[in-house]
């Protein structure tokens, strides 16, 4: 028994001896190689990161959205890496051919099994070359309606008034009618005067209610006047324009000031009348 444990000892110290003798080739044949690469990668990334800073400041220039910005600089960077990748490979000896067919077939498997999220790039590219909003736009689309947040390859993001927010995914919105209000939206609000108010008088009010407001644009300039003759009173249409984020504001504001205005002048806002008759035979009538 002690001869074949010494035995197998010894092919063990052989087999580790082996090892360390492969290990000590490959580092001293493949060693520097892979130094030498490693180094090619890491001035790749200094040489991106360069390339990167450089195109941002080109395309300020142009004054392209940031969304576009920041993808043309991505690209640049992943172009400048790989570059240096290939580089490296082959100072490593690796074949690149063989590597490209794999990635080659890799890829159309993915492309496959990735056909929404791919879809969602094709439509994030196709808003953000075209630019059929930009971001701080109000904009309505697939039933959704907000101010625009973020631009991404994948999805738009909306901001609503009440400080939620919609990600819609990009193939949702590409080949949609798009509804584009731009930076300001223009109020509609609708007050009633009696038929026995002096509209000129109501109007004038309006417009210095208007003037007066620092949340109204006066370019364009505000819209107003009788829209409607109704029922129980006289219909006067107030269509300001102002700025994205000061819609709800601008609404409640004009509301109160209106109201308030009106009554200081005894300018009466009349409630919903309605007239009833009730109607009975004679027989009815005589009993």
């Amino acid at each position: 028994i002690a001869p074949t444990r010494e035995r197998l000892m010894d092919n063990s110290i052989q087999s580790l001896d082996q090892v360390k003798a492969s290990a000590l080739d490959m580092a001293v044949r493949f060693g520097p190689k892979l130094v030498v690469a490693l180094i090619i990668l890491f001035v790749g990334y200094l040489v991106g990161r360069w390339v990167g800073r450089a195109l941002e400041g080109l395309l300020v220039r142009f004054n392209l959205d940031a969304p576009v910005r920041t993808l043309l600089i991505r690209i640049a960077r992943v172009l400048v890496l790989g570059i240096f990748a290939i580089l490296a490979l082959q100072n490593l000896g690796i074949e690149l051919v063989p590597l490209i067919a794999g990635l080659g077939v890799a890829g159309a498997a993915v492309a496959l099994a990735m056909q929404g999220i791919l879809g969602n790039v094709a439509a994030g590219l196709t808003i953000i070359f075209t630019r059929p909003f930009h971001i701080g736009e109000y904009i309505s689309i697939a039933k959704e309606e907000g101010e625009v947040l973020d631009i991404s390859l994948f999805s738009t993001t909306l901001g609503h008034a009440d400080r939620s927010k919609v990600v819609i995914p990009n193939r949702k919105i590409v080949g949609e009618i798009l509804h584009n209000c731009g930076r300001i939206r223009q109020l509609n609000i609708a007050v009633g005067v009696s038929y026995g108010t002096d509209v000129n008088v109501a109007l004038g009010l309006v417009e210095e209610i208007l003037h007066a407001n620092p949340r109204v644009l006066q370019d364009p300039k505000p819209g107003f006047g009788i829209t409607r003759l109704a029922e129980s009173g006289v219909t006067i249409s107030v269509c300001p324009w102002v700025n994205v984020p000061d819609y709800i504001a601008a609404v409640n504001e004009l509301n109160k000031t209106i109201l308030e205005t009106f009554r200081a002048r005894n300018i009466v806002i009349p409630l919903p009348q309605r007239e009833v008759r009730m109607l009975g035979s004679e027989g009815s009538a005589a009993s």
